[in-house]
C-alpha cells in the first residue's frame, strides 16, 4: 500500500467513527432533583411516624424530677442511654417526655432512686419504690450488642412497667449494678412486706 491508500483508508475509518453522546443535564438534573425529593419524603414520613407515637403514648404522665436532697451515691456510672420500651417488648419504643432520644447519661443510684442526667435532653428520676428489676440484655429497640452488653432497667410510671436501657463506659460495671439494684428492691419489698 502505498502512503496515499493509507492515508484515505484512515479519513475513511474516522469518518465511520461515532462522535461521543453528549451528556443530557437536564435529565440528570431531574433525576438529582427526584432522588432528593424521594430522601426528603422518607425522612418527613419517619418524623411524623415519632410524633404520632408520642400522641398515642400521651397517657404517660410526666417523669418525675429527682428531689434536693438524694442522700449518698451507692453508685454511679456515665455512659449512653440508649432508650426505653415497654417492659418485655424490646422493640416497642417510648418516645413521650423524651424517653426515646438516645442521648450521654449520669446515671446515680442512691437509697432516694436512681437519678438519670441525660445532657441535651430530658433528665429524669425513678424513685427506689418504682424500681422493679434490672438485668443484663443484649438489645433494645434499635441497639443491639453482645450478650449482656446493655444494663436494663425496670421500673413502673403510672400505669406502666418501662424498660430503660444504659451502657456503661465501662461494661465491666453492669453486674454490679444489677446486683446492688436487685438488692435494694428485694430490701424494699421485705420492709414493706413487714409493715
Amino acid at each position: 500500500m502505498t502512503p496515499a491508500t493509507l492515508l484515505a483508508a484512515g479519513t475513511g475509518l474516522a469518518a465511520e467513527q461515532k462522535s461521543a453522546e453528549v451528556t443530557d443535564w437536564a435529565a440528570r438534573v431531574g433525576w438529582v432533583v427526584g432522588l432528593l425529593l424521594f430522601v426528603a419524603l422518607v425522612y418527613w414520613l419517619m418524623r411524623e411516624g415519632w410524633k404520632w407515637r408520642g400522641t398515642l403514648q400521651g397517657d404517660l404522665p410526666e417523669l418525675p424530677s429527682a428531689p434536693d436532697d438524694l442522700g449518698p451515691a451507692r453508685l454511679s456510672m456515665s455512659g449512653r442511654y440508649h432508650g426505653s420500651t415497654t417492659a418485655g417488648q424490646w422493640l416497642d419504643r417510648i418516645v413521650a417526655h423524651g424517653l426515646g432520644t438516645r442521648s450521654r447519661v449520669e446515671l446515680t443510684l442512691t437509697d432516694a432512686g436512681l437519678d438519670v442526667v441525660r445532657p441535651g435532653a430530658t433528665d429524669f428520676f425513678v424513685p427506689a419504690a418504682q424500681l422493679r428489676e434490672a438485668r443484663l440484655d443484649k438489645g433494645i429497640a434499635g441497639k443491639v450488642l453482645t450478650e449482656g452488653g446493655l444494663l436494663v432497667v425496670t421500673w413502673a410510671h403510672g400505669e406502666r412497667l418501662i424498660d430503660s436501657g444504659f451502657r456503661s463506659d465501662h461494661a465491666a460495671e453492669h453486674n454490679e449494678w444489677v446486683d446492688v439494684i436487685n438488692s435494694m428492691i428485694n430490701t424494699n419489698s421485705t420492709e414493706g412486706a413487714e409493715r
